[in-house]
């Protein structure tokens, strides 16, 4: 009897098991449930798999070219380096998922998800632009995949519509992952509609636009999966104005996403210094400033 009181006293506090007369019987263990795979890397060989699929893990990218092959052109001026959307889409997607990008240009994005199996939609404001992009996009060969950019305002509800009826007509509802490379406030002009970011008349209006890009189209992603947002800091009446960090913080505000990293890519081949380093090393040091030689990509997860 005094056995079985020590007995009972020592399991009575055990969250894991019952006691049933005399008879302990183990309370069976759940399973956790199974968290979803969010792209093709096998992880029981992740070594070889991020050496032979180049896959960066550290948080600064240093890259001496911009990547050429397949249709990426860099003759639009503003156009971000494809390594950028193939990092993005090892890491946060699989064969076969869609990609949003709703500021498309001339298309890198989508040239670069036809090249590894992903669909993709693209917007982008100025039309001759997205006529340059789906010609490029078309001749990037690839009949598994959907890739198509659209002529749209990503502020405007009626932009997202024709997104939607885009996937409905695939049978989708939901994006795996969304691409952000708006204009850098006013560095480049990219048009003359007033509706361009790129014209906005104020930073704090830039950054309101941009906000209002992110809710338009945030339901349009999976919950859990990933958005990226690629963006530069700017000078502005002689002051350095940490653009990329206030547009980080315009995203988090929503409460629709979580930060999950920064990473700090260089700059190379920029055009708009091309053929005048030493004008651009002679304002430097004469205003003292320094050249910007680094934009930032945010990594955002749904929440």
């Amino acid at each position: 009897m005094y056995f079985l009181s020590v007995a009972v006293k020592s399991l009575k506090d055990d969250d894991n098991i019952r006691l049933m007369g005399f008879r302990v019987i183990p309370t069976p263990k759940r399973d956790k449930p199974r968290r979803k795979r969010i792209n093709d890397i096998n992880l029981s060989n992740w070594k070889r798999e991020i050496k032979e699929k180049e896959i960066i893990l550290k948080s600064l990218w240093i890259f001496p070219s911009r990547e050429k092959s397949g249709e990426h052109t860099n003759e639009y001026w503003g156009n971000f380096i494809p390594q950028i959307v193939y990092q993005a889409l090892m890491r946060y997607t699989k064969k076969g998922d869609w990609v949003l990008d709703l500021f498309a240009g001339e298309g890198t994005s989508l040239i670069e998800c036809k090249r590894w199996d992903r669909n993709a939609v693209g917007v982008e404001l100025v039309p001759q632009v997205v006529a340059r992009a789906n010609q490029l996009t078309k001749v990037q060969k690839n009949p598994r995949v959907f890739a198509k950019t659209i002529v749209g305002d990503s502020t405007s509800i009626s932009a997202r519509r024709r997104v939607e009826t885009i996937l409905a007509a695939h049978n989708i509802t939901q994006v795996q992952l969304i691409i952000l490379h708006p204009p850098y406030y006013d560095i480049i002009r990219f048009s003359g509609d007033p509706r361009d970011l790129s014209n906005a008349p104020s930073i704090p209006i830039f950054l309101k636009k941009l906000k209002r890009v992110v809710r338009n189209f945030a339901d349009l992603l999976e919950e859990g999966r990933y958005m990226i947002l690629v963006m530069g800091d700017v000078y502005s009446k002689g002051e350095c104005v940490p653009l990329g960090f206030m547009a980080m913080d315009e995203i988090r505000s929503t409460g629709k996403f979580r930060l999950k990293a920064i990473i700090i890519k260089n700059i190379t081949n920029n055009r708009g210094k091309f053929g005048r380093e030493r004008l651009w090393e002679y304002r430097a040091l004469k205003n003292g400033f320094y050249i910007f030689e680094h934009e930032y990509i945010f990594v955002f997860q749904k929440v």
